[in-house]
């Protein structure tokens, strides 16, 4: 059975290696999205490895470097070593060759609706233009005006067109940005296109702030990026990816050269870039990973990855250049392997993408069916939940909106739909709670009457009374006055023993109980945690270990500075700064589950409000309770950073430490027993 076996695997590898094109089943990666809170989470196969074209008839790839695709699926290879461009069909049958003696290293190669053919020679330092039948057109080398540099060379590397034959260029070493010529009077220079834009790291800015000219002259000069590759749509907008420049990675230009997208998710090795049939936006990394996007620079999958030696269809070594067909097939140059891979669709795919083209036609109606599929799928896949969300809006079935909405995290969506549940809500209920309002105040007064009259709340009044002169309720009420009157409040604290460990720890256990109320129960809006994600126990460690560290380094600190505070009196003066944050962070609560996106900077103002009220808080505690100066203040206060920063590398040292010591133990006691059993 063996040696049938092999033979088998022998006549199957020599047939594959006999064919143009090979196949592999199965996928050899994973798929990943973004959901709503910006993590990447793993989903269904959007893409399947399809084949793999390893040559053009019976021509082998020497170097390719970049392909394009006409509308009539027909794939343009520029083969660098082979010094041509090699024309198929998409099952690798060769069609023609262009370019034989004439070019000298094609970089890139563009073909126009119309079939001319645009070839970016780096060697050659030309564009040439190319007919429909292979014929040269016109070449364009370095542009005659001063604007594009004298001292400035002209080495093309990737080239696209527009429908009038203006032709975006991308120059080895040209960091100016994308070189426009027009065809007219034999190529006239437009200017630049889609410059890049250089940034500096705070170290850098503080650089510049405080050198001197001639120190600054020595610097390195930051230069911006060139881009690394770009394509053009239907509509004229260009496309381009430059390798390390973050969210600027890839751009979407509109005429004017203005960015029109940020991606929520890129590569910084992004190394090709096309668009497919529903506006959305492809991208490939050397590294052979596929991320594609909607038409606003929302991640739907990214797939893909390096091959690990084992020639598996779909894993690259480094891609050149990225292609979409009509029926939504993707080809990736990889020219490490000289090879194109051919990845499928999906039926998961073929519906997403069928709902993105209805919505984007504003058949939000239609684009309900695939993407109730998709959801039957993949429930928590948040871009179709955002989708369904978003079609039921205009639709004008706002709960239902609201409920896509909030399970895809779409915070636009959630608060145009809230908008309009609230006011429904409002209409309905106006005049019900106004007369409640009404019979509300009524009551009062007829209540307080009775009161007057007949006293009939005296019992009440005489235990609130009762409660109101222990000592802990009365040292609770001080923490208002204390908040108001901090100076006058920290001299009760020293003088007058007005609070206690059980108050502190008892205004810390509000704070505590209210900080996890604020985080897990606000305002959709407002929420910054996964829907039924729960971690109590480090939200209650964190605040502890925050306020004991605080507290107990700031006690060191004052001790040896001459300050006058106990450590009794630094954590109850302490714990009453944090009423502020106990008296109106519950309104802030209750007020973000009612509040619309546009209304968010309420509650950020009053969170900023609450945050400087106890900074100003805490900064009075200390000067008051150790009577210090403001100098003095200012100084302690920096001294006990410094000292929580010491303790925290302290407890991190003796952590590595004793997990390195439990290792050796458990590694010991299993050897141990090992040879034990031996």
């Amino acid at each position: 059975m063996k040696k049938r076996s092999r033979i088998l695997l022998l006549a199957l590898l020599i047939c594959a290696m006999s064919l143009p094109m090979i196949a592999e089943a199965g996928t050899p990666y994973k798929t990943y999205t973004v959901d709503g809170y910006g993590y990447v989470t793993e989903t269904q196969t959007a893409y399947s490895p399809l084949t793999a074209i390893t040559k053009v008839g019976e021509t082998s790839f020497v170097r390719p470097v970049d392909m394009s695709l006409s509308k009539e699926g027909i794939l343009y290879i520029a083969d660098a070593g082979a010094k041509l461009i090699l024309i198929c069909d998409l099952e690798g049958k060769e069609v023609g060759r262009i370019g034989e003696g004439i070019l000298s290293e094609p970089t890139g190669v563009y073909v126009s609706a119309n079939n001319t053919v645009y070839v970016a020679d780096r060697a050659a330092k030309r564009v040439f233009v190319f007919d429909s039948l292979g014929n040269l057109k016109a070449e364009y080398g370095k542009p005659n005006s001063p604007i594009y540099g004298d001292n400035m060379d002209f080495k093309p590397l990737k080239v696209v067109a527009n429908e009038s034959g203006t032709m975006y260029i991308i120059c080895e070493g040209n960091m100016n940005g994308i070189v426009q010529i027009s065809p007219v009077e034999g190529g006239s220079f437009l200017g630049y296109f889609g410059t890049n834009f250089t940034r500096l790291n705070p170290f850098q800015v503080l650089q510049r702030m405080i050198l001197s000219d001639a120190q600054r002259a020595q610097l390195l000069a930051t230069i911006p990026s060139t881009p690394t590759n770009l394509a053009i749509d239907k509509e004229g907008l260009i496309y381009t990816v430059t390798q390390g420049d973050g969210e600027s990675s890839l751009k979407k230009l509109n005429i004017a050269g203005n960015n029109l997208i940020i991606p929520d998710a890129y590569d910084e090795l992004c190394a090709a870039v096309t668009t497919g049939n529903y506006e959305n936006i492809f991208v490939a990394s050397s590294d052979g990973y596929v991320y594609e996007y909607n038409e606003e620079g929302e991640l739907l999958f990214v797939f893909g990855g390096r091959d690990d030696g084992r020639q598996r269809i779909g894993l690259c070594n480094k891609v050149e250049a990225i292609e979409v067909d009509a029926q939504d097939r993707i080809y990736l140059l990889d020219s490490d392997k000289k090879q194109i891979h051919v990845f499928e669709p999906t039926e998961f795919t073929d519906l997403l993408h069928e709902a993105l083209y209805l919505y984007s036609k504003g058949r939000y109606t239609e684009s309900k069916a695939p993407l109730e599929q998709v959801l039957q799928m993949n429930s928590l896949f948040d871009y179709a939940n955002k989708a369904m969300g978003r079609a039921y809006l205009q639709e004008e079935n706002y709960t239902s909106a609201l409920k896509y909405s909030k399970l895809s995290k779409d915070f636009i969506g959630y608060s145009d739909a809230f908008w309009e549940v609230r006011n429904v809500w409002l209409r309905n209920n106006i005049v019900p709670a106004f007369i409640m309002i009404v019979l509300l105040v009524v009551l009062i007064k007829v209540l307080k009457n009775l009161q007057k009259k007949k006293g009939i709340f005296d019992p009440v009044f005489r235990v609130f009374s009762k409660v109101k002169e222990r000592i802990l309720v009365k040292q609770l009420k001080y923490s208002s006055y204390f908040m108001k009157h901090p100076v006058d409040g920290c001299y009760g604290v020293r003088r007058e023993q007005k609070a206690s460990f059980l108050c502190a720890n008892l205004l810390l256990l509000a704070f505590i109980v209210l900080s996890i109320l604020n985080k897990y129960y606000c305002g959709f809006l407002m929420k910054t945690v996964r829907e039924g994600r729960y971690d109590l126990l480090s939200d209650i460690g964190v605040v502890l270990l925050v306020f004991l560290a605080l507290t107990a380094c700031n006690y060191l600190v004052v001790t040896i500075n001459d300050g006058e505070g106990s450590f009794k009196q630094l954590y109850c003066a302490y714990a009453y700064c944090l009423t502020p944050y106990i008296i109106i962070k519950p309104f802030v609560i209750i007020i973000s589950n009612m509040l619309t996106q546009n209304e968010v900077f309420v509650l950020q103002f009053a969170n900023l409000f609450i945050e400087v009220w106890i900074v100003i808080l805490l900064f009075l505690s200390i000067k008051e309770v150790n009577n210090y100066s403001v100098k003095e203040t200012v100084k302690v206060i920096l001294l006990t950073a410094f000292t929580i920063l010491i303790a925290a590398l302290l407890v991190f040292i003796i952590y590595v430490l004793m997990s390195q010591a439990i290792e050796f133990v458990v590694t010991v006691i299993r050897e141990a027993v090992y040879r034990i059993g031996n």
